[in-house]
């Protein structure tokens, strides 16, 4: 399943982030505001539970979340969406995946993983700008099961329907949230129009 967030805050940003006249500096700004705005939608159903809490006038009855939260980047350009994410819930736990396209196969390959050990009984949350083949999102996904995950939610800021497809066929269970899901992929199996290379324009390495 996935979900398109377009209210007006995102989409707004949306435009601003495309715009190939946005430094990287604006860029990851940018990038920080949307993850929060997608995050916020992303997170409406965890669970929470009922406390009392002493205003300065009286007893409240609240409500806190009641579930361990798990972010875990994708190597290197879901790092440009941690800040949005630990905004709104800075008690998250941080995981990391790393992964780059076999030559040859052209699957991806896992050459770094670290994860807390509260993977197996929290919600995972798995952030980079752009699931669009959708391989790197679905390694990271086998890798977080094989370790017990079994509440996974996909923050992206654009996808395309390839990357959808291929995510909902291997992990049906797994819903994906984005900012926009765009029309395809070039040949390059860059989408279209898409942000460009995320990881670039975040980091300024061109």
């Amino acid at each position: 399943m996935y979900e398109e967030i377009t209210h007006p805050c995102v989409q707004h940003k949306l435009a601003l982030i495309r715009d190939i006249k946005t430094g990287h500096k604006e860029f990851r700004e940018l990038a920080t505001e949307i993850t929060m705005f997608i995050c916020y939608e992303a997170l409406k159903n965890i669970s929470v539970k009922e406390v009392d809490v002493e205003t300065p006038v009286g007893t409240a009855k609240c409500h806190k979340i009641n579930e361990d939260i798990v972010v875990i980047p994708i190597l290197r350009a879901g790092i440009g969406m941690l800040d949005g994410i630990l905004s709104l819930i800075p008690s998250s736990r941080v995981g990391f995946v790393g992964l780059y396209r076999d030559e040859v196969t052209k699957e991806p390959v896992t050459y770094y993983e670290r994860l807390p050990p509260q993977v197996e009984g929290g919600v995972c949350i798995v952030i980079d700008p752009m699931l669009a083949t959708g391989g790197s999102t679905v390694a990271a996904i086998d890798l977080l099961k094989a370790q017990g995950a079994q509440q996974i939610v996909v923050v992206c800021i654009v996808t395309c329907p390839e990357g959808i497809q291929r995510v909902e066929n291997a992990h049906p269970d797994v819903r994906i949230y984005a900012a926009s899901i765009d029309s395809g992929l070039d040949e390059k199996k860059y989408i279209v129009p898409g942000l460009g290379d995320a990881g670039d324009r975040l980091f300024g390495t061109s």
